[in-house]
């Protein structure tokens, strides 16, 4: 069927005012032979259902609407199957630039030939859906609090669960605890656990089946493809291990916490009455009362020390948020074990988030529970006592107790992985595959597979040629994008939650657990029906390989964020397109250009590049091309329209996926069709990154030797690229990048490729 395009163009919200729009209908009748052109007085309510009455009527297959900036449509504006392109006169245009003017004009123009070329070259999406059927099953890794919370709601909701514990009994920490911290108003009083209920409920729910002593061999596959094989050797069965293999379609980790270990720190390992907060806790727990573990004798007075001693960098450089909350309810076990005994909190700082500030005063009006505000400097056997001296007290000089025990108030450590193995993996992956030497490369690959099997990375065991476990960060916890998608890991289909996402208390986790099973199902559903997960939730695209150029670099599977691609003996990349995020890093990343998407191409963007109608020399009308981030840096650019922020007339911008996906042979384009200088804007990066793909910027910069080579091939000045990173936030700085930029270019001079 032969294509039939459409071209709307808006004259409201002062469009008609500012531009020509006769003008504009004649760049789509005449230089691109578009048959149906038409003005309309909205692109929102009336004017939105005019367009699409037209479209139905006319028979259109793909459209162009010149008016509002694409953001401000929802999803469902156009009928599914025609091809829609959004072109933001209004903010990008009109409210940006001075009305009447030729440049504003021009810039019009240009707009709409880059847009008609670019859909001239799209294809319908068709939703990727494999031979096999996805399967809608959840896998919950941990039989904790999150684990067990999670499964029950996937359950309730009424997907099959698979819940997978590493020891004999569900329950985890939760099960270790004697009380748990009040967690309804007035918050006063310490409340039951609750953890047997929660594991009947468990073991009673026909959706569920429950593997205890039972840890996962492997995980290979994909979202909805996911199979996996647990080792087993508990449910009842006779001793020896036995295999169970199955699929499914999400996974919940949900693999929880490990104490800090102190090592040596005030006391601990070397005085027998110094113990952690866990230690404590599993006492009363298992005894009934508290006592001093080098006699037994009774405790009359306990010191708590919060942070543990390991609030450093060398040791535990962030707060665990339920510390401070842990001693609270351990001096009330004391207190409640004896009227006269006496318990010291010395801290740092009290963290008491939310309704649980109320606890806090409830324990404060305790005349036996003392707090103060100083630093524990040495805890040291007296006379048959422990004596605690604490310095820069609130009291303002230093003081000593005796105690008959100390209590650390160690932190949480994920089970998830060793954030430095981590590291270490992929150092040792990289000298694996470009090491100078066959010897060092055979050393890297043997310290690989080592590093594959270090306790830190047991957990998943996936078959993902990125390493078996999720990626952790400077801390261990792994995740995708802290601010915006928390759920979220850079493993598609597998979601952390509770203390392996972040540390929290047990109704945090609980919540965690909720969030993370409806991002699991979310998965699935989205799954199913070919559709991407976040941040492009609902893209039905997907990358196609043109496998018959494919050099086997490497640099796709290297550079992608989510661990997509999987590699044959040869190097080949092998797609698991479930996996997916549609971010087009791996179009980014390739230089022989084999890998596009229906919507979104090499050639694509290269074709909107050669649209523009680019002014001789003599004209002294520079022209710049912008691309920008489409999750903060082409918002921003909505906002400065917004805020009528004015800029130079001469920027061409073209929204990217991910500035993961800019193709450096897009410089080349550029410059050889006339530009005379390219930017390149995408999401911040770094220790507390922005970027929704994880590294875009990182990614562009890391190329951006690629794009030196080019520009010293063609004898141009490395002052003509230039590489920002921008918040959304920070929408006021664009107008000045690109003015600068503008100014910078007339200074160093046209291109001397223009006209030729």
């Amino acid at each position: 069927m032969q294509d039939k395009i459409g071209v709307f163009i808006c004259t409201g919200y002062g469009i008609g005012e500012a531009l020509d729009i006769d003008a504009l209908s004649k760049v789509a009748a005449e230089e691109y032979n578009v048959e149906f052109c038409k003005t309309v007085d909205s692109c929102e309510g009336p004017g939105l259902q005019s367009m699409n009455e037209d479209i139905k009527n006319e028979g259109l297959t793909k459209v162009v609407v010149a008016g509002i900036s694409p953001r401000c449509y929802p999803d469902s504006a156009f009928p599914e199957e025609v091809i829609v392109e959004k072109i933001g006169l209004r903010e990008h245009v009109v409210w940006s630039q001075p009305a009447g003017e030729e440049d504003t004009q021009m810039l019009a123009e240009d707009y709409l030939r880059m847009y008609l070329t670019k859909v001239q070259k799209m294809e319908p999406l068709e939703p990727f859906q494999p031979e096999e059927t996805i399967d809608k099953g959840l896998l919950v890794l941990g039989g904790g609090i999150t684990g067990m919370t999670a499964a029950l709601e996937a359950a309730k909701a009424g997907y099959d669960v698979r819940l997978v514990e590493q020891t004999e009994k569900l329950g985890g920490w939760l099960a270790k605890q004697h009380k748990s911290i009040p967690t309804k108003p007035p918050y006063r009083e310490l409340e039951d656990t609750g953890v047997d209920a929660l594991i009947a409920e468990i073991e009673g729910n026909p959706r569920i089946k429950v593997y205890t002593s039972a840890t996962t061999g492997e995980i290979a596959g994909a979202p909805g493809l996911f199979d996996v094989t647990v080792k087993s050797t508990g449910n009842g069965k006779a001793a020896g291990e036995t295999v169970d293999t199955f699929r499914v379609g999400a996974i919940v980790q949900a693999t929880g916490w490990r104490p800090k270990e102190p090592r040596n720190i005030l006391g601990y390992g070397e005085i027998e009455d110094v113990v952690r907060n866990v230690d404590l806790e599993e006492m009363v727990k298992n005894k009934g009362r508290i006592t001093r573990p080098s006699d037994g004798g009774d405790v009359k007075s306990i010191a708590f020390i919060q942070c543990g001693g390991t609030r450093d960098k060398e040791h535990h450089s962030y707060c665990s948020s339920i510390c401070c909350l842990t001693s609270l309810k351990q001096a009330m076990y004391l207190r409640e074990q004896d009227d006269d005994a006496k318990a010291y909190i010395f801290y740092e700082f009290i963290r008491t988030p939310g309704q649980y500030e109320d606890f806090y005063r409830r324990v404060q009006e305790d005349p036996g529970v003392f707090l103060t505000k100083g630093e524990v400097v040495s805890v040291d056997r007296g006379d048959g006592r422990l004596v605690v001296t604490v310095k820069d007290t609130m009291l303002g000089k230093q003081i000593q107790v005796q105690v008959d025990l100390v209590v650390l108030a160690t932190g949480m450590t994920p089970n998830s992985a060793d954030g430095e193995a981590i590291r270490a993996l992929e150092d040792a992956r990289v000298i694996m595959e470009n090491g100078e030497s066959e010897a060092q490369r055979k050393e890297a690959a043997e310290k690989v597979e080592q590093l594959k099997r270090h306790e830190g990375t047991a957990i998943l065991n996936l078959a993902y040629r990125q390493g078996p476990d999720l990626p952790a960060l400077e801390y261990g916890f792994p995740d995708s994008h802290f601010i915006c998608f928390p759920y979220e890991s850079r493993r598609t289909g597998i979601y952390p939650a509770g203390c392996m996402r972040q540390p929290m208390d047990g109704l945090g986790s609980r919540d965690d657990a909720t969030g993370a099973a409806l991002k699991a199902i979310q998965c699935v559903e989205m799954t199913s029906r070919g559709e991407a997960v976040h941040p492009r939730a609902g893209d039905k695209s997907y990358p196609d390989f043109f496998l018959q150029r494919c050099t086997q670099c490497k640099r796709c599977t290297e550079e992608c964020p989510f661990g997509v691609l999987n590699e044959d003996e040869k190097g080949t990349p092998l797609l698991w397109a479930t996996r997916c995020r549609r971010c087009g890093t791996c179009m980014g990343s390739c230089p022989e250009r084999i890998i596009s998407f229906k919507d979104y191409s090499v050639d694509m963007v290269a074709s909107m590049i050669k649209a523009v109608n680019v002014p001789d020399e003599f004209e002294e009308k520079p022209r710049i091309l912008a691309f920008l981030c489409e999750n903060d840096a082409f918002p921003a650019l909505d906002l400065v329209g917004q805020h009528r922020l004015q800029y130079s007339p001469f920027v061409r911008v073209i929204p990217v996926r991910c500035l993961g996906s800019f193709n450096a042979v897009w410089v080349t384009e550029a410059l050889s069709a006339g530009y005379d200088g390219v930017l390149l804007i995408g999401c911040k990066y770094g220790d507390d990154y922005q970027c929704h793909f994880i590294k875009g910027s990182e990614l562009a910069d890391y190329r951006g030797d690629n794009v030196r080579e080019k520009l010293e091939q063609m004898a141009m000045e490395n002052e003509r690229v230039e590489l920002h990173q921008l918040q959304i936030s920070e929408y006021e700085k664009l107008p000045e990048i690109f003015n600068k930029f503008v100014d910078l270019i007339e200074e160093i001079g046209m291109n001397p490729f223009k006209g030729m």
